[in-house]
């Protein structure tokens, strides 16, 4: 949620920038400076009103106490019109707050600089490529057909059991899930996370707090009798640990993971490039989450970036890195890096990973805040990334990793499968 203060500061820079989102900004600015207004001056006037009520108050009280009772029930009458006054003034008050509170929700984060303008995904920028794309032996088949030949993955049970998009994962290819799992973790918290163990559901505040609610709400599943929704990505709980938080520069940089399984309702739609892995309703994934202060956060992205392209390179997986442009952006990110890994049997790209900064969009909706050197609260910045999210990962690897004999397991992951080999 962007800061009132700074759309007053910003504006025609902030409107000039959101253009490359293609959301026009200017009479949504002006709906929340008017707004803002409307609650300053209303803020003053109850402020004054429960002044002066509390100011004649205690004259009554030194007038009956002089028995002065006549001059007190005068002014008695005049507290009760202050008090019908302020009970007015307080019902505005709150309304205002809302209505500003609902607008500033519905304005996405602003982009940063480096951002490239463009509408889909097709005017993302390319900014990174590495690993040979290997030459697949005659007959090769893309992984739904791979999980159906060594009966590791179950498409059709799980549709019988749940619906479409919530596979069964059988045998080895339970196991070389479990490995991937584990394995992410194991280079995440070597590389300095502390890795949490996570709640599956959580309230409409956190929702709220992390920006998927009210932008993304029909795409989360949402438990109505205990109104909790299933989460869509585990950055949500994790980030919400620190919701409501005034912390020390000292404290950072908090460096956070964890593994959960992620449920998203996306809107259905047909064809090869929806089959099998390439888009579930339920999947997991391995999340890293960083908390820093403004002047480190770019690096950090940075960091992050090099994270997970470490990650594709021992998977020896061909991969690429996009810089999303602005109508690609999601609702809360200044920049995200796109990474892709590249699909042989399917001949084209699969998106496995997203890394955003988000600077301090979502830390204004927590209220996480710390002392920065001079002793003076400022908002903390977020960044959240995926490392990795496994269903695309593996549609790469029994794609990829296809011979003749069957599916090789990548080098790293073999003590962690105990089997090089799906066959």
């Amino acid at each position: 949620m962007l800061q009132v203060s700074n759309i007053a500061e910003h504006k025609e820079e902030y409107i000039k920038a959101l253009k490359k989102r293609n959301f026009d900004a200017e009479d949504i600015f002006e709906q929340v400076l008017t707004l803002d207004e409307t609650r300053r001056t209303t803020q003053a006037k109850l402020d004054d009103t429960l002044a002066t009520s509390n100011k004649i108050s205690k004259e009554i009280g030194l007038m009956f106490k002089n028995g002065e009772h006549q001059k007190a029930n005068v002014l008695k009458e005049k507290t009760g019109k202050l008090k019908e006054e302020s009970k007015e003034l307080s019902e505005k008050l709150t309304s205002t707050v809302d209505d500003l509170q609902n607008l500033l929700y519905t304005i996405p984060n602003i982009p940063h600089d480096s951002v490239p303008a463009g509408k889909t995904e097709d005017d993302n920028e390319e900014i990174y490529k590495e690993g040979d794309i290997p030459v697949l032996v005659e007959g090769s088949l893309p992984h739904w057909e791979l999980a159906k030949k060594y009966d590791i993955i179950d498409f059709e049970l799980g549709n019988k059991v749940t619906g479409a998009g919530f596979p069964v994962y059988k045998g080895k290819g339970a196991r070389l899930q479990r490995a991937l799992i584990t394995w992410f973790l194991d280079k995440a918290t070597e590389a300095g996370y502390t890795e949490f163990q996570l709640p599956l559901m959580v309230n409409e505040a956190s929702g709220l707090g992390t920006g998927q609610l009210p932008d993304k709400e029909g795409q989360m599943y949402h438990v109505t009798e205990d109104d909790l929704y299933l989460i869509p990505t585990s950055e949500v709980p994790m980030t919400n640990m620190f919701r409501d938080r005034l912390m020390n520069e000292k404290d950072f940089p908090i460096l956070c993971t964890g593994y959960t399984p992620c449920f998203r309702r996306e809107a259905g739609s047909y064809g090869a490039h929806v089959r099998g892995l390439n888009r579930l309703h339920q999947f997991d994934k391995v999340e890293i989450v960083r908390l820093e202060t403004p002047e480190n956060s770019y690096a950090a992205l940075d960091s992050m970036v090099d994270h997970i392209k470490g990650l594709l390179k021992e998977l020896k997986l061909p991969y690429r890195i996009l810089r999303l442009c602005g109508g690609d952006l999601g609702f809360t990110a200044a920049l995200t890096m796109d990474f892709e890994v590249f699909s042989t049997a399917q001949d084209r790209w699969l998106e496995i990973s997203s890394v955003s900064n988000v600077e301090n969009f979502q830390a204004n909706r927590l209220k996480l805040r710390y002392k920065n050197k001079e002793n003076q609260k400022e908002l903390v910045h977020t960044l959240n990334g995926s490392a990795l999210a496994l269903p695309r990962v593996l549609a790469g690897i029994l794609e990829n990793y296809q011979t003749q004999d069957g599916i090789k397991v990548p080098e790293v992951l073999v003590p962690y499968c105990g089997f090089d080999m799906i066959d």
